[in-house]
């Protein structure tokens, strides 16, 4: 049976609409959990795969210096953990968060086949996946799934400081919502325009009409509640100007103020060193630096730092050995951070891998990438993780 010439109209005037919604409108759809003094989780991609050996360094190693002759870093320079081992000298305040304990660093970070293509491997990192596997949905999109089947609040539990979604925050049911700019997002999202057309929800019984109502109505009220959030806590904390910087200040404005939100997603890169690493690695560091910094600093003076976990990671380290260019090419292997005021384990989680015993020049991974994400799901945010990643994984301990 057709439709009437009015539902037509309807529809195309939804449709048309549609077109005018920003990407980070689209594909919101859910009601997300939470409550004040929640377990946070900010996730910190560094995109472009960052170099493992000259964050971690190992500074007494003569395999090391001669596989980097002119990029590797000279132990005088180091951050010195152990009398071995070295931190990047770019990451300062890390380095005193290290001292106080309240950074555990997880080496050897990979899975078993490792691919060294960019977009590849952020889909295995970013979906939770073995190298075999093609997912479509991402591992916090899957925790948003299975945490929010009966949620009833109107607030957003997954956010993105970005304009669009990564693969990561996008689940089979239900997604996180990304916002780069709250001022911006909460002007789109609640235009009269906009907020006029999420009122006639029940006046479609088509069922695209009413998924697309559904979505602009749950929005603007995300949008709403979101922009509120942000007003409640005006920083006194200075961040730095630079766009992860305003990234962490948003982070950090939406914990404080006791927002509802279980997760947040930022990317900062890229790290794709082929070409003079070492200044450019190092100009990155210190941006993460200043700001990661600014935030627990934030946290700390509002007596949050307990309730956050901050949790960076790559798509795959770098080969051992420099290239001609002064900079290393696609790798496997990789160190993971951790960022707390409540780790059960600090310092060095276990050792960096050996660079005698490589696999066809890159690093062999020690402790599988799920493993650490199955810690986070079930120790953190408090879910059942072979729900998310299909399978039980052994966790480890140092939450």
């Amino acid at each position: 049976m057709g439709i009437s010439r009015r539902k037509f109209i309807q529809l195309s005037s939804l449709a048309s609409a549609s077109l005018m919604v920003p990407d980070f409108l689209k594909g919101f759809e859910y009601r997300p959990i939470g409550a004040k003094g929640n377990k946070v989780l900010v996730i910190v991609q560094l995109s472009g795969g960052n170099d493992g050996l000259n964050t971690i360094i190992p500074c007494r190693n003569d395999i090391y210096y001669k596989s980097r002759p002119l990029i590797g870093i000279a132990r005088d320079r180091a951050l010195l953990l152990t009398d071995d081992i070295g931190m990047n000298p770019s990451l300062r305040i890390l380095k005193q968060l290290y001292d106080e304990g309240h950074v555990s660093i997880i080496n050897g970070v990979g899975y078993q086949h490792p691919n060294r293509s960019h977009f590849r491997s952020m889909d295995i990192w970013q979906t939770g996946s073995t190298a075999n596997e093609l997912v479509t949905s991402g591992w916090v999109g899957r925790y948003l799934d299975n945490a929010c089947a009966d949620c009833n609040a109107h607030n957003a539990m997954a956010i993105e400081v970005d304009d669009s979604l990564s693969l990561a925050m996008k689940g089979e049911e239900r997604s996180a919502i990304a916002v780069k700019n709250i001022n911006q997002f909460y002007n789109a999202a609640t235009n009269s325009y906009l907020k006029k057309l999420a009122t006639h929800e029940d006046e479609h019984d088509a069922q695209l009409a009413s998924y697309l109502y559904k979505t602009l109505r749950e929005t603007t009220s995300a949008a709403d509640y979101i922009y509120a959030q942000s007003k409640i806590y005006n920083t006194a904390e200075t961040y730095p100007d630079t766009e992860i910087g305003k990234r962490m200040k948003t982070i950090g404005s939406l914990i404080v103020s006791n927002a509802e939100t279980r997760v947040y997603y930022v990317s900062h890169g890229s790290f794709d060193t082929h070409v003079n690493q070492k200044d450019r690695q190092e100009k990155l560091f210190e941006q993460l630096d200043a700001a990661l910094g600014a935030l627990v600093s934030d946290l700390k003076k509002n007596n949050r730092f307990d309730d956050v976990l901050v949790m960076a990671f790559s798509e795959f380290g770098r080969r051992v050995a420099q290239n001609a260019s002064n900079g290393t090419d696609h790798g496997t292997a990789n160190s993971m951070f951790f960022i707390s005021g409540s780790l059960k384990k600090a310092g060095l989680y276990n050792d960096i891998p050996s660079l005698t015993d490589l696999d066809e020049g890159d690093l062999k991974y020690d402790i599988d990438f799920k493993r650490v994400y199955a810690t986070v799901l079930d120790n953190w945010l408090t879910t059942n993780s072979r729900d998310i990643l299909n399978k039980k994984y052994e966790l480890l301990d140092f939450i």
